[in-house]
């Protein structure tokens, strides 16, 4: 599907959700003045519910929040990422100011370090005491904003995990403090960051520069994604940009695809519950987010158990999903059909029994095990009949 496409999906999507738009006048301290913010929350926002929501903070809010907001709106619709709550900070003339930076380190002085403070220390507290968010927090920003939201990056505890750098305008030295930064940080950072042929020349040189140096980088730390898209201005260029900085961002939350079922569950060395365990601890771990394993994962994940013919991984993906929920028939059903596997046909039976009498699953349902249990008996009698003669 083309880039184009995503974003008139994504702005369809948005439009039925744009009344959870809130927009709040923010008096900030460090700025002595009042700022306009834009507040999106996911669909369904319970604030009394645990669930956590990673924040992306949208900085040129005047014209990126609402490409933003649709396409996560679009994303979290077919589960690609989590539910997250979007802030957009209104800049209007305010722009120049709040970007104002040394023209030797790139790094914001006087109305820039005052805008720099605002977010840090004002906005960022206040939507973390508000509403319910997770550890994890990504920074959009095009242009000018593009260089100033790196300087979060080079800060010693930085605040944003994720940057997306929509044809960032590098300044000063800051091409080459991002790329040492990248290149050393020791915790877990995703960084984006696009172009195009059509771009702004000064710019587009600037980038692929960084992106030259950035390419060799050994940093277990770091995820780097870069694009430099073919007919699109620098303008043009944001739409498609913030499509892919999300898909790439939150690639782990996806649902497991062909190519990490063939490139990475099927040779895992291990019993395959380990597999999927770790994967959604590490979800949990990186976005701050608990996720529980879908039906659908433990399908696939069995799926792949037989064709491996692990008898033992189905055994334990068993319990797991069990565990997961004692009233789903899932884990119970994965149980007797390791059972039947080990031949032990009488256990098979109970089990499938004790499934009949749990919830439903989605892709399983009662008539199919009806008849697992009836072919089952069938196969003991004709044993037992054998075993007479």
């Amino acid at each position: 599907m083309n880039r184009n496409l995503l974003f008139v999906l994504a702005l369809l999507t948005f439009s039925v959700s744009f009344a959870q738009v809130t927009r709040e006048k923010f008096e900030s301290r460090k700025l002595n003045t009042t700022r306009e913010i834009k507040i999106k929350l996911p669909a369904g926002y319970d604030p009394s519910s645990p669930l956590k929501h990673p924040v992306i903070v949208v900085f040129d809010g005047d014209y990126l929040f609402e490409a933003v907001a649709g396409q996560v709106a679009f994303q979290t619709y077919f589960d690609e990422m989590p539910k997250s709550i979007i802030v957009g900070i209104e800049q209007g003339k305010q722009r120049f100011y709040d970007s104002y930076h040394d023209e030797v380190t790139g790094m914001p002085i006087e109305s820039g370090e005052r805008f720099y403070r605002f977010v840090s220390e004002e906005l960022l507290p206040y939507i973390d005491s508000k509403y319910n968010t997770s550890k994890f927090r990504v920074a959009v920003g095009h242009n000018v904003m593009g260089n100033f939201i790196n300087s979060f990056l080079l800060s010693s505890d930085p605040m944003f995990h994720a940057y997306v750098n929509l044809s960032p305008d590098f300044k000063g030295e800051m091409k080459e403090n991002v790329v040492s930064r990248l290149k050393w940080i020791d915790e877990e950072i995703f960084y984006y960051m696009v172009t195009s042929d059509h771009d702004l020349a000064s710019l587009k040189d600037n980038i692929r520069e960084v992106n030259a140096n950035l390419q060799g980088a050994k940093n277990n730390s770091l995820t780097y994604y870069f694009d430099e898209f073919k007919g699109d201005t620098h303008y043009m260029l944001v739409t498609g940009g913030i499509s892919k900085a999300l898909d790439k961002i939150f690639e782990l939350y996806k649902p497991l695809d062909e190519k990490e079922l063939k490139e990475k569950v099927f040779p895992y060395e291990g019993t395959l519950d380990d597999y999927i365990v770790d994967r959604y601890k590490r979800i949990e771990e990186l976005f701050g987010i608990y996720k529980p394993i879908t039906e659908e994962e433990f399908e696939k994940i069995v799926a792949v158990a037989e064709q491996r013919e692990d008898v033992e991984s189905l055994e334990k993906i068993g319990k797991l999903a069990d565990k997961q929920d004692p009233n789903s028939s899932l884990g119970t059903y994965y149980l007797a059909l390791y059972a039947e596997k080990m031949g032990k046909t009488k256990k098979a039976v109970k089990l499938y029994e004790t499934a009949l009498q749990l919830n439903d699953m989605a892709h399983i349902d009662k008539d199919f095990i009806l008849s697992k249990v009836e072919d089952l008996k069938f196969v003991a009698e004709e044993v037992e009949e054998e075993g007479e003669d």
